[in-house]
């Protein structure tokens, strides 16, 4: 009898963890949907495009405009979309959507606030967070923690950081949430 009950709860446990964990594939979809167009224009303008910037530019602008819109709507209902309700593919979507609003930087705080619970949960990316940490510094006018976000030098063909918080360490805060080294992720810049 106590290995029936054992038995029983277990496939109720089961049966619970399951059913919080399934995947929302309808929101899932819909993100990698706005995802993919997000992308569309920015490879565009990273290639020879039959486009001109002009085209690029306007597109790429309504484009995030139109997903801003759908993401705070989802963040109004479901928080920050983690693994667990759109999958790994999902939620790195979604973090490039808010990535991409710029024009509403409380919008973007909101949302990393909400990240940073999910992440807390290994429910979220951890270096999606600190490149959304870094960009909403950037955008406020503060030094960046992980040296994230950079600018190029189009004479020179160099990739620098913006300003960053104690400089000597970033390389071990960037370790400790999965990001390459700071010079080697430069380097990508600046093969571009």
């Amino acid at each position: 009898m106590k290995q029936l009950t054992s038995l029983l709860l277990l496939i109720i446990l089961s049966t619970i963890a399951f059913g919080q964990s399934k995947i929302d594939t309808a929101l899932q979809k819909k993100i990698l949907v706005l995802f993919n167009n997000d992308q569309k224009w920015r490879i565009e303008a990273d290639k020879k495009s039959a486009f001109d910037t002009a085209t690029i530019n306007r597109n790429m602008f309504q484009t995030d405009s139109l997903s801003q819109v759908a993401a705070k709507a989802i963040i109004a209902k479901y928080g920050f979309p983690g693994y667990s309700l759109v999958g790994e593919d999902g939620s790195n979507g979604f973090w490039a959507l808010i990535q991409h609003c710029d024009n509403d930087v409380p919008f973007q705080q909101k949302s990393l606030k909400l990240m940073s619970a999910e992440v807390k949960k290994h429910n979220a990316s951890g270096e999606n967070f600190a490149l959304l940490q870094d960009r909403v510094l950037v955008n406020t006018g503060h030094k960046q923690i992980y040296g994230t976000q950079v600018r190029m030098d189009l004479k020179t063909n160099k990739a620098h950081p913006f300003p960053i918080q104690d400089s000597l360490n970033v390389d071990a805060r960037r370790k400790a949430v999965g990001l390459m080294p700071l010079n080697d992720y430069l380097k990508l810049f600046e093969g571009h």
